[in-house]
């Protein structure tokens, strides 16, 4: 049950969409001066080594984060112009490497603290179950002293957000949450659990702005994920956004290697107004910059 750990996987093709996703979508939610909850229900360690172990055995980063920096951001190219969301997912990086090697990378629970702003109460809470990740993530979120701004437990996320929604007022008296769910999907019951909590969430808060991450992978539970909470967002009449965004295959990959994760998406209930046209700049960037051969895609959907 135990057995995944995000830093395998840290900086690689899915986190840049998830990222640039969750800080395009926050950009807009904190153009409101009013407080926000935001809720990670599958924290993970919170911050990552790019030249530890774990991420050198797995070196997912280097077909994500790290080419997609070299492809923008080298002082030996030309400068290229980017998306601004590309653009503004790349500083956030960069501030957490001021030495301008890229050795480390924001989760996103260090994402999200990066964008809190102390002077409207905005609040992070932070759940993760892996015993190893959540000591790590507990440790990492102290040294930001915080206090009572970020609350870190080692809960099931699935169950542990369920109360916290409605959130508390705001010291407007408006009530606002932003709740991302991005399990392992290790276990196949991931699948079902992610869109029963969803369904849940919408129903107990329904004005909230609910991220989703799921991988894009031949397997039953992962391909109707995306069409459960497309019934989901309708049903409750609210409106979605589905992006999707595939590297393809490494063609120095022979055919009996494992591919490993080459697809994820991102699904957003209640998006901002302004997220799809963002992404519509953002992606194909990205798959020109980090697309690698056969069965590259990207794609965004939505509708409400």
């Amino acid at each position: 049950m135990f057995s995944y750990r995000h830093a395998f996987h840290a900086g690689n093709h899915a986190d840049v969409l998830k990222h640039i996703t969750l800080i395009a979508t926050l950009r807009h939610l904190m153009q409101k001066e009013a407080g926000i909850t935001l809720i990670d229900t599958h924290a993970g360690a919170g911050l990552y080594r790019l030249d530890g172990d774990y991420t050198e055995t797995g070196g997912e980063a280097k077909d994500g984060v790290v080419k997609l920096m070299g492809a923008l951001r080298a002082a030996d190219r030309p400068a290229t112009a980017a998306a601004p969301a590309i653009d503004d997912y790349l500083d956030l990086i960069a501030n957490f490497n001021p030495s301008g090697a890229l050795r480390v990378y924001p989760g996103s629970p260090f994402v999200m603290h990066h964008l809190l702003r102390t002077e409207s109460r905005d609040r992070l809470k932070l759940f993760e179950l892996h015993p190893t990740d959540s000591r790590t993530l507990s440790a990492n979120i102290a040294q930001l002293e915080a206090g009572r701004q970020i609350a870190v437990a080692r809960e099931d996320g699935f169950e542990s957000v369920k109360p916290l929604l409605p959130p508390p007022p705001s010291a407007t008296g408006s009530k606002r949450a932003m709740v991302l769910i991005d399990p392992s999907y290790e276990i196949k019951s991931d699948y079902s659990k992610v869109s029963a909590c969803i369904q849940e969430l919408v129903r107990r808060f329904p004005t909230g702005t609910y991220l989703v991450w799921y991988p894009v992978i031949p397997r039953p539970e992962a391909h109707d994920l995306p069409r459960r909470l497309r019934t989901i967002s309708n049903q409750a009449q609210k409106p979605w956004l589905n992006a999707t965004l595939a590297i393809g295959q490494d063609p120095t990959h022979g055919p009996e290697d494992r591919p490993g994760l080459t697809a994820s998406g991102m699904f957003v209930i209640n998006p901002p107004h302004t997220l799809k046209g963002v992404l519509q700049e953002a992606l194909p960037q990205l798959l020109t910059h980090l697309g690698r051969g056969r069965g590259k895609s990207q794609s965004i959907e939505s509708g409400g």
